[in-house]
């Protein structure tokens, strides 16, 4: 039996995330108080069959906040039971959670009269800090698209759970880290097309800038350094049952360099490692 939880900030894809997981065999149960999921799973084990059963349960601040604190000792009691249980937690920056609920003009579950947005924001994020710290999974939703979300909880939950899901990100410093990342590899120190006015407008996608960048020995250098310690480490990752890596790439615009050397990356380690994704996520 499988139980995925699913958590994170209202208005960062927790809702889309279950109905991603009840599209591909979950079954999908909404703002269940954690009291009740002992019960609830007993009550699915008896009417299924355990071997098949797959639940996708959400929790958020709806439940009341001394409830979330008891997510720790209700999730070892399960698996402790031979349960296997996985914490996926959906999280977005305040700037792109304020933009998201201006634009569909909805409420956020904690404002009022008296409570704003912004503080409805920064209070959900102090009730969620347990399930957060205790999460299994962290995925930053501030730059994927609907189909990018799809994508990430396909390879990294319902994936074939003996392989090990590598998630390659492209990004620019000047827009932030990524807070998911594993490994972080700096390449602002390569040569950079933005600084020739024929390549500026390109990206590392196009074959100007391909051109351009694969004529230097330090990119040719560097990209090997980092597919070499990458294809080294991860058969150690996945033997550690780690289900997941995510590996950042960045430049400071995330444009060029981290683009080019991110999709070579993932064309190397998709020939030996089958469930790579690739996502730029500051590529316009």
């Amino acid at each position: 039996m499988r139980v995925v939880i699913v958590s994170g900030h209202s208005g960062s894809g927790r809702t889309s995330a279950l109905n991603i997981l009840e599209d591909i065999g979950f079954t999908a149960i909404d703002n269940l108080p954690l009291t009740l999921l002992p019960a609830l799973i007993g009550e699915y084990r008896q009417a299924h069959d355990p071997e098949s059963l797959q639940l996708a349960i959400g929790i958020d601040v709806r439940n009341l906040s001394t409830d979330l604190s008891q997510i720790e000792p209700a999730v070892n009691q399960l698996r402790s039971a031979d349960i296997d249980v996985d914490i996926l937690f959906l999280a977005s920056d305040k700037q792109q959670l304020l933009r998201r609920y201006s634009e569909t003009r909805r409420k956020h579950p904690l404002s009022s009269s008296e409570i704003s947005l912004e503080q409805a924001i920064d209070r959900e994020q102090q009730m969620l800090n347990a399930v957060e710290k205790f999460a299994d999974r962290y995925i930053d939703t501030s730059s994927l698209s609907l189909h990018q979300l799809r994508e990430t909880i396909k390879q990294t939950v319902a994936g074939d759970s003996q392989q090990l899901a590598v998630l390659i990100k492209s990004f620019g410093f000047k827009k932030g880290l990524p807070i998911d990342a594993d490994f972080i590899f700096d390449l602002r120190c390569l040569p950079n097309p933005y600084w020739k006015p024929e390549l500026r407008s390109f990206s590392g996608c196009d074959q100007p800038v391909i051109d351009f960048l694969s004529s230097q020995s330090d990119v040719a250098a560097m990209s090997d350094d980092i597919f070499t310690f990458i294809d080294r480490w991860l058969p150690h990752f996945g033997a550690n049952n780690r289900s997941y890596l995510t590996i950042a790439i960045g430049c400071t615009g995330g444009h060029h360099r981290s683009v080019f050397v991110a999709n070579q990356l993932h064309q190397r380690l998709a020939e030996h490692h089958p469930q790579v994704q690739l996502l730029h996520r500051d590529l316009i």
